[in-house]
């Protein structure tokens, strides 16, 4: 399926001007890749950077949509999740206004409603960022607007 064409938000809850994910560039069951161009109006653009808040987001956010496209592969209404814990979070160095992220996201495991999640930020070949996060889905469907 291709989902680059699928408008974000029918993918995650989040609505602008929170929205950290602008496509999905690729999904499987197991990964993930997203794209966000780092735009002036972003609410997390701090001196023209994205802070490690807007970036972390960008991870949850990345998780979120995975989820999304999974639940799009197996004709699944899109649930809502939470962040459960976020770990061993590096940040390497803040992106700036207008650079590319692509956030790839690997599933490490799935028991039940939880997901543990390797997640990487790149700008370019560079790696800007990496965390690992668990999510906890939960049986709300997200709203659609």
């Amino acid at each position: 399926m291709d989902f680059q064409n699928i408008p974000i938000t029918s993918l995650i809850p989040q609505r602008p001007p929170f929205v950290m994910v602008d496509r999905v560039l690729s999904c499987t069951d197991g990964y993930a890749v997203t794209e966000l161009v780092v735009s002036e109006d972003n609410i997390f653009l701090d001196d023209m950077k994205l802070s490690p808040a807007g970036m972390m987001e960008n991870m949850a956010q990345s998780c979120a949509a995975r989820m999304g496209c999974v639940n799009c592969l197996h004709n699944e209404s899109i649930k809502m999740g939470f962040i459960g814990d976020i770990r061993d979070c590096v940040i390497l160095r803040q992106p700036r206004c207008h650079e590319t992220l692509q956030t790839h996201v690997e599933i490490i495991e799935e028991v039940f409603n939880l997901t543990l999640a390797s997640v990487t930020t790149k700008v370019g070949d560079e790696t800007i960022a990496t965390a690992r996060m668990k999510i906890a889905l939960t049986d709300m469907e997200a709203v659609e607007e």
